[in-house]
């Protein structure tokens, strides 16, 4: 894909989390009713529960905001807002509602919906990171920002939850950042501008684009050409186990299994720690009954007058009890060490 959709000038892709959906609303507050190009929003939302977000942005502002269907066309004015669990991208004149893997453990992911904006607009991509946590759209930036398109962050100053917006600045080149009452007013300066000089990517570059894509979008990992995204290295997938390759973007790092899943360097590592508690926990678990069992056992072998078998069994027990507080006492350290 070559070309910017014939559809319209610009497109603006918006990814927030914690704090974001007060702070979407002050941006599209100030949109008005004609505004010309289509804007397409990822919110992390719990997936299990109906999302009201369409209907609030709707109140909120002058533009009619929903949730598109698959294949949906793209129309402006217009706000389109990625379903809980499912994946927002953007296709040739349409969207794509899909359930790939998820990424940095969300599904809806920003970073998704970003590279298929900057596939699909290339220099005529503006992407905004507001409020959340962790860094997730920050690899998305870096590839609108790559590709030729705008980069925006909110304040962190402005922003609830400020990590989103710091990871942004910290590894890609940011274009404006701004306090989300005066996003509305340079998006309605840029989109007025003519449209930006196509640049030429590298071809190594789409092609990597088009794979995560194509992996968002459901396809089976291993026919998109997965394995072309890094080299193995030394880590597993915390979702599925499987091997990880690791993509270098500029100053960022990521990974990627053959299954799909992906995370950035942050979410690798925290994903990693809730794997570990969720194995101690489960040994702890499995060691108390184990200690439950030895007594009872051993109580019985009192009972038939058996000591030393008795003698033996509660000694086990014991030990096991002991074993068991001293691995609670590393899972409270370990939780109230977190920040």
């Amino acid at each position: 894909m070559s070309a910017v959709p014939h559809v319209h000038q610009y497109a603006v892709v918006i990814g927030s989390s914690a704090g974001g959906i007060e702070t979407l609303k002050r941006v599209v507050a100030g949109l008005p009713a004609d505004f010309a190009a289509p804007v397409f929003i990822v919110q992390h939302l719990a997936p299990a529960f109906p999302s009201f977000l369409p209907q609030i942005l709707t109140t909120a502002g002058k533009l009619e905001a929903k949730h598109p269907h698959d294949g949906e066309r793209i129309d402006a004015p217009g706000i389109y807002v990625a379903r809980p669990d499912h994946h927002l991208l953007i296709e040739d004149g349409h969207v794509a509602v899909k359930r790939g893997p998820k990424e940095n453990g969300f599904r809806p992911s920003v970073d998704a919906l970003f590279r298929s904006a900057a596939y699909i607009y290339r220099s005529s991509a503006i992407g905004i990171v507001l409020s959340g946590a962790l860094n997730d759209g920050t690899s998305g930036l870096w590839t609108i920002k790559r590709l030729g398109g705008t980069t925006i962050v909110q304040d962190p100053a402005d922003a609830t939850n400020p990590s989103m917006p710091l990871a942004a600045m910290k590894d890609v080149e940011i274009d404006y950042s701004l306090p989300a009452a005066r996003m509305a007013e340079v998006l309605m300066e840029k989109i007025t501008q003519p449209q930006p000089s196509a640049i030429a990517p590298p071809a190594d570059e789409l092609r990597r684009v088009d794979i995560e894509r194509a992996i968002a979008g459901g396809a089976y990992p291993l026919d998109t050409g997965v394995l072309e995204l890094g080299k193995p290295s030394r880590y597993s997938c915390p979702e599925c186990h499987g091997v990880l390759a690791r993509i270098d973007e500029g100053p960022l790092t990521r990974y990627r299994c053959h299954t799909g899943h992906g995370y950035t360097q942050d979410a690798l590592l925290s994903g990693i720690e809730q794997t570990s508690d969720e194995a101690l926990a489960q040994t702890v678990t499995a060691l108390e009954e184990g200690s439950m069992l030895l007594e009872e056992i051993g109580a019985r072998c009192r009972q038939e007058a058996n000591t030393v078998a008795a003698d033996d069994f509660l000694r086990r027990a014991r030990r096991t009890k002991e074993l068991v507080r001293g691995l609670q006492e590393l899972l409270h350290k370990g939780r109230t060490a977190l920040p």
